[in-house]
């Protein structure tokens, strides 16, 4: 599907125009959008825009890596949005000349419906005039970037709650597993933020954009970028931090239960050594035909066990 946006040397606002039927050098600017396109539509970039062929062929080979390169007097962008429920990367062009601005992208956005919206409105109260492709390109970015901040604001809600529960013992082991899907979630996030907060600078810090009149907005862009990477830098450290807590917690646990253990084998060891003695089958042995003989042994072993545990209560071991 391909829907266009068209400001006319008037600055009237034409949407929804086949681009057979429009003329460019009728217009200030136009805007196309290429959503999921078919084979024929994709073929436009080159039949009607005339875009540069390595610009197409990374435009119709996804997944390119965030980047800018420029062609002539035609921009060429690399953008990527974010997938709400699996946090992976889809590709979103951008193609950005004085005259035109053509996105592309093979998947149904949210944000770019939303920047579609945005751009349509502010056209037709006549605020976008000749900056109109630059002014779109900050809007895509805009919204794009905007959508990150719902993913990571959810994660940290998780984070929040694993923090709470870090008292229940008993669930440890759930809570681990719930570190590591979190920490896997934000590598995703921060494989998308990373380079799109180094295109940006680059675009920020780019020659090319002097010229247009909304180089304030895309640092703003990237000031959201880098309060988004050290969010993100936040949250790792914070799921490292509970990761090394439950770890030292499982740790003590189980020190605690091999503690007990010990305790437990160290009192039977000389109960153990008295009746494996008396349980060996000779037939002359000390005490045999004593007939308290076997009482004075259980008391034996009841004095030993008893005194143990006293002495191991005074040294703390059972704290």
């Amino acid at each position: 599907m391909i829907r266009t946006l068209a400001v006319t040397k008037n600055h009237e606002v034409v949407t929804g125009r086949p681009l057979d039927q429009m003329d460019r050098k009728e217009y200030e600017w136009i805007w196309a959008d290429f959503s999921g396109p078919t084979p024929e539509e994709a073929n436009l970039l080159d039949a009607y825009f005339h875009f540069h062929p390595l610009a197409v062929e990374d435009c119709l080979h996804t997944l390119q890596r965030p980047k800018l390169d420029y062609y002539d007097e035609t921009q060429f962008f690399v953008l990527h949005a974010l997938h709400p429920d699996t946090l992976e990367a889809v590709e979103v062009d951008i193609f950005l000349s004085p005259s035109c601005i053509v996105s592309f992208h093979q998947d149904h956005l949210q944000e770019m419906d939303d920047a579609w919206e945005r751009v349509t409105a502010i056209a037709r109260g006549g605020s976008l005039a000749s900056f109109g492709p630059s002014f779109t390109a900050y809007t895509i970015m805009d919204k794009l970037v905007d959508q990150y901040f719902p993913a990571l604001f959810a994660i940290e809600d998780e984070l929040g709650e694993l923090e709470s529960q870090g008292e229940e013992r008993d669930s440890i082991e759930d809570m681990m597993n719930q570190v590591f899907a979190l920490r896997s979630r934000l590598l995703r996030l921060r494989r998308t933020v990373v380079p799109m907060r180094d295109l940006l600078y680059r675009i920020v810090n780019s020659q090319h954009l002097e010229k247009h009149a909304h180089h304030a907005y895309f640092s703003d862009i990237y000031d959201h970028l880098l309060k988004l990477t050290d969010m993100i830098e936040a949250d790792r450290e914070m799921t490292s931090d509970l990761r090394d807590s439950y770890i030292s917690l499982n740790s003590n646990r189980m020190n605690n239960i091999m503690k007990t253990l010990t305790v437990i084998t160290t009192i039977f060891m000389p109960l153990t050594l008295i009746a494996g003695i008396y349980g060996m089958n000779f037939e002359v042995m000390p005490e045999l035909g004593w007939r308290y003989g076997y009482l004075f042994v259980l008391l034996l072993m009841l004095s030993l066990a008893g005194s143990m545990v006293l002495l191991f209560v005074r040294r703390g071991w059972f704290k």
